[in-house]
């Protein structure tokens, strides 16, 4: 799910140790086609953060990287980007951390007779995600991750709530690091 192609499983191991010593988790990687091919790379820090200035440091190491391999041919831009409140879930960990939220999930086989799935989250258990399917509250459903073909946190207001509460403690931090550079 990081990846959809060859192409893109082919950059994810070329750039995952570049991500990873700069101190980053690519969360998804696409290589999308059009007149000029566009590259877009989703990360984070392993705190779950991505700043502005987290992707520009990111966006300079891979940048590096792909001027010296060259593995596009012609040309593409680079598009370096946090995975956003209503992220994609791409790794098993993201199952286990956003437990609890409403996801949609889509299966590359059909399951109790459907590919696709939504409800809340119930964390994962010997490698399958577990989720409460909306509208049958008492059946958790176990998918095994490898049946996944793509999943995705549900833009709703108990994860906008996670998202503003995310945001008051970053503005919280830097008026505290702010003051603190003042004062040296």
């Amino acid at each position: 799910m990081r990846a959809r192609t060859n192409e893109d499983r082919s950059l994810i191991e070329l750039l995952d140790p570049v991500a990873e010593a700069a101190g980053y988790e690519i969360v998804r990687l696409r290589l999308m086609g059009g007149a000029t091919r566009r590259l877009q790379i989703m990360a984070e820090r392993p705190d779950g953060e991505m700043v502005v200035e987290d992707c520009a440091r990111l966006s300079r190491a891979i940048s590096e990287i792909m001027d010296a391999a060259d593995p596009i041919t012609g040309e593409y831009t680079l598009e370096v980007s946090s995975p956003g409140i209503d992220r994609p879930l791409t790794r098993l960990k993201d199952f286990e951390t956003w437990e609890g939220f409403e996801a949609r999930i889509e299966l590359d086989r059909i399951a109790e007779g459907r590919k696709r799935f939504k409800g809340e989250l119930a964390g994962i258990e010997d490698g399958q995600v577990g989720i409460n399917v909306e509208g049958d509250a008492e059946t958790t459903l176990y998918i095994p991750f490898d049946w996944i073909q793509e999943a995705k946190l549900v833009l709703n207001d108990q994860l906008m709530k996670v998202g503003a509460d995310q945001r008051a403690a970053r503005i919280a931090q830097d008026d505290i690091n702010a003051v603190s550079n003042d004062e040296d």
